[in-house]
């Protein structure tokens, strides 16, 4: 090796990266009774240990410093987030999901959730048009779509930007039932989250527009928690798009709220009201000046 100089000297590192440390530990033949106790093992490398309750402040915090760093690293510098039911089916799968219903409710159920089908074939073509522009910003690609990497609308999501060969961003979570990544998010963007909390917080990180359709108490958590960010200024005012004004008002009378007092009459501007993926595209357009329709 040749020699360093006094700058090269005085900049070196001092202590060995954990990579290095760890290969030094595998290439060492040291298999005794002492080594092989769960004991002697590096503490980031026990998972036993990770996973002992009083370590869930550490597992807590890992997860928020892992997607940040992996999605900087990939630049991605903002999002479109899409909400929505993980139960609607796509329009191919109407007729097989009404065949699987056989007593008169799931039938009724089962109907009500295929008249929704439209707004998987919306939520594609959102992602489409936001994938096409290709935003780029200071090296920083922008209105990347993210979905929850379910299937349904959050499917919907990342199959329209993988028909423009876009790239989308998949945050899914680890549930008691089988929850897994549909096939159309990136893989080296797809993550798993144990935590809501910080899943959420992720999603919210880059969003520069949300798209919410139909859905269940996820979604509602999610809507609900955005609007209620930007109500308050913990969160920059943002384009929330409601997809389904008759869904929405079967589910929540905002205009109820607004006339008892519990809302003020502005914040129903808080979001807007569109049905087609044109209507949700020029809305984020008009509101961030962009020239890309």
């Amino acid at each position: 090796m040749a020699d360093m100089t006094e700058e090269e000297k005085l900049t070196e590192r001092r202590f060995y990266k954990a990579e290095q440390e760890v290969s030094f530990e595998e290439a060492r033949p040291n298999d005794t009774p002492q080594t092989r106790n769960p004991t002697y093992r590096l503490a980031f490398r026990d998972t036993d240990f990770l996973l002992r309750e009083e370590l869930r402040p550490v597992r807590f915090q890992l997860e928020l410093p892992k997607p940040e760093m992996l999605l900087d690293e990939a630049n991605i510098g903002s999002t479109l987030v899409i909400y929505g039911s993980a139960r609607i089916p796509s329009p191919e799968h109407c007729d097989a999901a009404l065949a699987r219903a056989t007593t008169p409710e799931a039938k009724a159920v089962t109907e009500r959730l295929v008249a929704k089908a439209r707004y998987y074939d919306e939520a594609r073509a959102l992602a489409r048009l936001a994938s096409s522009c290709a935003l780029v910003e200071n090296g920083m690609r922008q209105f990347v779509v993210c979905s929850g990497g379910g299937p349904s609308i959050m499917e919907a999501a990342n199959r329209g930007a993988a028909d423009v060969g876009a790239e989308s961003i998949g945050l899914n979570i680890l549930l008691p039932h089988e929850q897994a990544p549909n096939s159309y998010v990136t893989p080296r963007l797809s993550f798993q989250f144990h935590y809501f909390a910080l899943r959420k917080m992720h999603f919210l990180l880059r969003a520069r527009a949300l798209a919410v359709f139909p859905g269940g108490f996820g979604t509602l958590d999610e809507l609900l928690e955005t609007l209620t960010l930007i109500q308050t200024g913990k969160m920059k005012p943002t384009p929330v798009l409601l997809y389904g004004k008759e869904y929405w008002d079967r589910i929540i009378n905002f205009e109820a709220m607004a006339e008892e007092g519990v809302i003020n009459r502005q914040d129903l501007e808080l979001f807007h009201w569109v049905e087609t993926a044109e209507e949700g595209w020029s809305t984020i357009s008009r509101f961030y000046g962009l020239d890309c329709d």
